[in-house]
């Protein structure tokens, strides 16, 4: 009972007291350039979440034969080696996207997200508990990526995974002979501003305060 406990308070850490995006402020970049889609967003997600796992899983049964000496490099030895197989899985299953994501996909080498995780808990704890952890983190930053996209294709673009969901007798429709809004037509503009890098930071911006304001406990961190 006491595992299951503790592993419990693992994977539920990174949703909420320890996740690295909205507390431990970490993978702030992906924000920026992954989310103005959702598709990309929940690939990138799913990649992250991928390779922090099975990094995590790795480098705890490593943990006893790594001289510290070298365990950074081992370390980025072994996160090198999953980005470089969920990249090329990319490319053979969902090649449109992995376009999009074009060299984003081989940052998650740099994720502050995985080279932390390595450091406080793989090292120091067993395989299960520290696959656990690494799957939890990749799902919490994982969780930031998709309600930022969520937000910026609904509002930027009007749809969802490419689905139109703003009817487009809303729209305003402009006359181009006058330049003026045709008579009758709708109300709505997609926001440009929403597809711009500066408004990712504004929406996790918002995510934090609103995080931060429910737990009252983080607003000292």
């Amino acid at each position: 009972m006491s595992n299951f406990k503790n592993g419990l308070k693992i994977f539920t850490a990174p949703f909420n007291s320890g996740n690295p995006v909205t507390v431990l402020v970490l993978g702030i970049c992906s924000a920026l350039a992954v989310t103005v889609k959702l598709q990309p967003a929940l690939v990138m997600a799913l990649s992250v979440t991928i390779v922090t796992g099975f990094s995590n899983l790795i480098i705890s049964f490593l943990r006893n034969t790594i001289p510290n000496s070298i365990r950074i490099i081992v370390q980025l030895l072994v996160i090198a080696t999953l980005v470089i197989l969920v990249n090329e899985i990319l490319k053979a299953y969902v090649y449109d996207v992995s376009k999009q994501l074009s060299v984003y996909v081989g940052l998650i080498i740099t994720n502050c997200i995985l080279m932390g995780r390595l450091e406080a808990f793989a090292l120091g704890n067993k395989p299960i508990p520290s696959f656990i952890d690494g799957i939890a983190n990749g799902m919490g930053y994982g969780v930031i990526l998709v309600v930022v996209a969520f937000f910026r294709e609904l509002f930027g673009s009007g749809t969802l995974l490419g689905i139109k969901i703003i009817p487009e007798s809303w729209y305003v429709v402009v006359d181009k002979s006058t330049g003026y809004i045709a008579e009758g037509s709708g109300f709505y503009l997609n926001n440009g501003l929403v597809i711009l890098p500066p408004m990712a930071l504004i929406i996790v911006g918002c995510i934090i305060w609103v995080h931060r304001s429910i737990n009252k406990d983080l607003q000292d961190k």
